[in-house]
């Protein structure tokens, strides 16, 4: 279990890291941690569809879980499935925008690739079940 921490903190370091290199390679403005940093009225408004959308999907995924518990739970309504496609789908819809509307033009490709360096991660996590340290 130790080991799994120690590499779950080094891979928030190392998505940490590569953001700021991209960040000051590319001159964008660093955002505020934990804040919602939309670019427009129209990219709140798709960000938060996007959001109660996965919502809904997760909680629909959960009851099915519930009715189907006999016949084995299907992956594609797994939380860390619906959560790996909900970051996909808001860092693309933020992307998009960051396009069309963003004052440096250059924060779409900062999040592009930040988006691409995460989701490589997170499949390298997921399928060498955390570089072999999971064992079932």
């Amino acid at each position: 279990m130790y080991n799994i921490a120690l590499l779950l903190v080094f891979i928030f370091l190392l998505l940490y890291l590569f953001h700021t290199v991209m960040r000051k390679w590319l001159k964008v403005d660093k955002k505020k941690l934990f804040s919602y940093n939309h670019v427009n009225e129209k990219h709140k408004k798709v960000d938060w569809t996007i959001r109660i959308t996965f919502l809904i999907v997760l909680l629909f995924g959960f009851f099915l879980a519930l009715i189907n518990i006999s016949n084995g739970r299907a992956w594609i309504w797994e939380p860390s499935f619906v959560l790996f496609i909900y970051i996909i789908v808001s860092e693309t819809a933020r992307a998009i925008m960051e396009w069309k509307y963003a004052t440096n033009r250059k924060a779409y490709i900062l999040t592009v690739s930040q988006l691409g360096f995460t989701v490589i991660i997170i499949l390298s996590v997921f399928f060498t079940n955390f570089f072999g340290l999971l064992r079932y």
